[in-house]
């Protein structure tokens, strides 16, 4: 049998996308299971988003990952969404089968594994959640949908707020509710679970963090953040210090990316491989 010289593709298309460390978890995977495939980081600009998923399919592509600005944008060029994608209304995976995209979201499944791996139950809770963009509608729908009693968008867009409160309210038994977020953001008091779904913090600016009243939060809360560089965010640090239960990004890229694995690949992804690499990145 003749070798092979061709590997599958797959990887990111996002900007910023410099510092996301998904193709070194991935790659390690591949590595681990003996698999002939390649993840490769791309920059594509806002403006450049078409003719990214045009190259995917002239590359055949096994799949991509999505990442700002480009989980919503990426809907239109695509053949299939699944349910969950559908409701969520944003994609961060893509899967191509004999060049038909089908658009998944495991963003939201990847967060509520990191929460059950730390412990922590959303059955009956009420979240918080600041921001509405593509991660955000992803996280308030899962956790919906695996029994929040409540969720409460925080966001400055009015617009995209309220859509988000609605569509929780609308598909989902739970109840969304929308708070503005003008100057200084509260906490809602009766809050469980506190989820910066927003970029601020997202390298490079590490020195930043949303900006709401942190005295609101309280040690009873689980407070968690998506950002993944730097994974010690000020945002959780503000949460330690008053005494939160405190869940870093890694374990939702990591858990997404493991059910990212699995699609493109149909195997079961080494999960303690690909922890254990971003652990070493990230010095932990």
């Amino acid at each position: 049998m003749a070798k092979n010289y061709r590997a599958e593709l797959t990887g990111c298309f996002g900007c910023p996308v410099d510092e996301n460390p998904t193709g070194v978890m991935e790659e390690a995977a591949y590595a681990a299971r003996d698999l002939n495939f390649r993840y490769i980081t791309i920059k594509v600009n806002k403006e450049d988003l078409e003719n990214a998923v045009r190259g995917a399919r002239a590359f055949n592509m096994r799949g991509f990952n999505l990442t700002i600005p480009h989980k919503v944008a990426v809907l239109k060029y695509l053949d299939k969404l699944s349910r969950a994608a559908e409701i969520i209304g944003a994609v961060n995976t893509v899967i191509n089968d004999k060049g038909r995209l089908t658009g998944e979201n495991t963003d939201g499944k990847g967060f509520l594994i990191a929460l059950e791996r730390a412990g922590v139950s959303v059955k009956g809770k009420k979240i918080s959640v600041l921001g509405a963009g593509g991660a955000a509608r992803a996280i308030c729908v899962e956790c919906a949908l695996a029994g929040a009693s409540g969720i409460a968008v925080i966001n400055r867009d009015a617009g995209r707020g309220q859509d988000l409160a609605r569509l929780i309210s609308g598909k989902t038994k739970a109840k969304g509710d929308f708070i503005p977020w003008s100057g200084t953001a509260a906490v809602p008091a009766d809050t469980d679970i506190l989820v910066n779904a927003t970029s601020v913090g997202l390298y490079p600016k590490v020195d930043e963090k949303p900006r709401i009243n942190y005295d609101g939060i309280g040690a009873n809360m689980t407070v968690t953040d998506v950002i993944f560089n730097d994974p010690h965010s000020l945002f959780l640090k503000e949460a330690e210090k008053r005494g939160a239960k405190t869940i870093n990004g890694l374990g939702m890229l990591i858990n997404q990316g493991a059910l990212n694995f699995k699609l493109w690949t149909g195997v079961e992804a080494p999960v303690d491989v690909m922890e254990e690499v971003l652990k070493k990145e990230f010095n932990l």
